[in-house]
């Protein structure tokens, strides 16, 4: 907002601790800005500058009650209290609660499930292990992990700024094997060198 447009005594909807509170501009503020109040909190607050304010607070929002009528209100509560009446004139808000979202576990069919050929499932990416698996499949002798790096970068299906790309492949065939067992797509041939498992 511009500064020339602010107006003492109006209601805006102001930044503060980070939410949108509607404050009441009291009066300026000698080190510059405004004295303000909070309405819903009735703290006072200082608007340091125009750009925290966002404007003229909608009435439709939160109707804004005087002091002089919530003090009424407060008034009209203590009286019947003391008259021995502890319902009349006590109002208890209501708590609603939240309920919590819940997962959905029951596997549809448009779920993304994970598992490949389900509905929705994404299509297997050019990970280096899967291109790995590719070329040992194409090629007709077992390959060291340094020429199969050097025929996946060829097809352009994989780049890499890493410096020893074979390394981190190498650990990824070895632990696929380890954990996958006669299901891995590797087969340890020799020392350093691999062939694709038989189908």
């Amino acid at each position: 907002m511009k500064k020339e447009s602010v107006k003492l005594g109006a209601v805006y909807a102001c930044k503060v601790s980070g939410e949108i509170q509607p404050v009441r501009l009291e009066k300026a503020n000698p080190h510059g800005g405004w004295d303000a109040i909070n309405v819903r909190t009735h703290k006072a607050v200082r608007v340091k500058s125009s750009q925290r304010l966002r404007g003229l607070w909608p009435k439709k929002t939160m109707p804004i009650v005087s002091e002089k009528a919530e003090c009424q209100a407060d008034d009209k509560g203590v009286a019947e209290v003391e008259k021995g009446n502890l319902v009349e004139g006590v109002t208890v808000p209501e708590v609603t609660k939240r309920r919590k979202a819940t997962k959905d576990t029951t596997g549809h069919p448009g779920r993304d499930t994970g598992e490949t050929g389900a509905t929705g499932a994404k299509p297997e990416r050019n990970s280096l292990l899967n291109l790995a698996a590719k070329a040992l499949a194409e090629a007709s002798e077992p390959m060291n992990c340094q020429q199969m790096v050097e025929k996946i970068l060829v097809t352009g299906l994989w780049q890499t700024k890493g410096r020893t790309p074979w390394a981190t492949l190498y650990s990824a065939v070895i632990r696929e094997i380890a954990t996958k067992g006669e299901a891995a797509r590797f087969r340890k041939v020799e020392k350093g060198k691999f062939a694709a498992a038989a189908k």
